[in-house]
């Protein structure tokens, strides 16, 4: 065979295994770059979520500690105690800790002493008592209990910095340039524990709702401040990219933190750098005047309340229940009357907060109404 013909067969040939290839792709399914967008579906496939009583394996109600001026971060002289606070976060605790322990560190550091006493075993305590190690402290923490017997082991454990964080119309511009401060380097810091052992994590984050609200907030539903340029803004989804039988979808992208894992790797990652954690229940300034450091951390949450005499700390409740985890499902969904959160350790469902209420006692009414909910929802998804 000349030369010549051997390329044209060999173009002619090409161009015959193309064209197959074409019209056999044209009959199967064309799958995009994202393994969960479908051509052939025309819109997102989103994993459903698995409902049923039978599925509930505990159900917990949480205390937020608010103050209506928002968290306390400030020192204060006792005798011959200098006591620096960092209390009373409400819902922003999780997403603040490591932010206002920032704050508090600068507070420390304004006095010679080098021995800390830091009360409290909390998100807020480890975040603190590690930025204050971080900088050569000898930190001791003193504590009732320890995780998982913390409130804050009873958190949803979602990125929200400005959730339940104060009341807005007793916002003052300091406190808010005081939240933005912290907000950034919480939002910096946690990005560096990504791909730790999935403590934090990223998942996509939906608001649904079957028909258009009357008014929505610019941030996607209880934010009272906000900051661009840090997670990834709302979205407004069009009906044809989402599975929803809904008018109204947003999503974006948010961080999720696997609560269990996060508190025991920071706490375990303390002590190993040298920290001491002493169980001690605080009850009275007596009790904190007899501690033989000087410098006295206050991460005490709504413990702070009676030792201080705050009025203005007051609880929040918030029940959670928790059902069997779902590999699948790594997604967080809030719509009218409910939400769910995945984590490692389950998924949690919620949608109450009770000002001034201190009742831990969970109502599986509740529980029940938010999977009749949500069960509604996911019936009427596609797919």
């Amino acid at each position: 065979m000349k030369r010549r013909d051997f390329f044209i067969n060999a173009a002619l040939g090409s161009a015959a295994i193309s064209s197959q290839l074409l019209t056999s792709c044209a009959t199967g399914p064309i799958l995009y770059g994202d393994k969960n967008y479908n051509i052939n579906r025309g819109y997102q496939f989103i994993p459903k979520l698995k409902l049923s009583k039978d599925r509930i394996i505990k159900e917990t109600v949480g205390l937020r500690p608010f103050r209506a001026s928002g968290p306390r971060i400030e020192k204060q002289i006792l005798g011959n105690k200098t006591i620096v606070h960092n209390y009373g976060h409400g819902g922003s605790g999780w997403s603040l800790s490591w932010g206002t322990g920032h704050l508090a560190r600068k507070l420390v550091m304004e006095q010679p002493d080098k021995k800390i006493a830091l009360l409290g075993a909390g998100t807020v305590g480890i975040a603190t008592a590690t930025l204050l190690q971080e900088s050569g402290y000898e930190v001791t923490i003193y504590t009732k209990d320890v995780p998982p017997n913390i409130t804050s082991n009873l958190a949803t454990g979602t990125w929200s910095p400005a959730s339940r964080v104060c009341d807005k119309s007793k916002s003052t511009p300091e406190f808010e340039k005081k939240w933005e401060e912290a907000t950034r380097f919480s939002f910096r810091r946690l990005q560096m524990l990504l791909g730790m052992e999935d403590i934090v994590s990223w998942c996509d984050d939906y608001v649904v709702h079957k028909s258009i609200p009357n008014t929505t907030d610019g941030n996607g539903g209880g934010e009272i401040f906000h900051l661009e340029g840090l997670a990834p803004e709302w979205v407004l989804m069009d009906k044809k990219n989402h599975p929803f039988k809904a008018d109204y979808v947003r999503k974006r992208s948010n961080m999720i933190f696997n609560i269990p894992s996060y508190l025991n790797f920071h706490l375990n990652n303390f002590l190993l750098r040298g920290g001491k954690l002493k169980i001690h229940d605080i009850k009275t300034l007596e009790d904190i005047d007899a501690l033989p450091e000087k410098v006295v951390v206050n991460c005490m949450g709504l413990g702070a309340k009676s030792v201080f005499n705050d009025e203005e700390l007051m609880p929040i409740s918030g029940q959670l229940a928790c059902l069997i985890p779902q590999n699948e499902v790594n997604y967080k969904l809030a719509t009218k009357g409910a939400y769910f959160i995945t984590r490692k350790d389950g998924i949690y469902l919620g949608g109450n907060g009770i000002d001034g209420s201190w009742d831990t006692n969970p109502k599986r009414e509740l529980t029940e109404k938010w999977i009749d909910v949500l069960m509604d929802l996911m019936k009427e998804m596609k797919g």
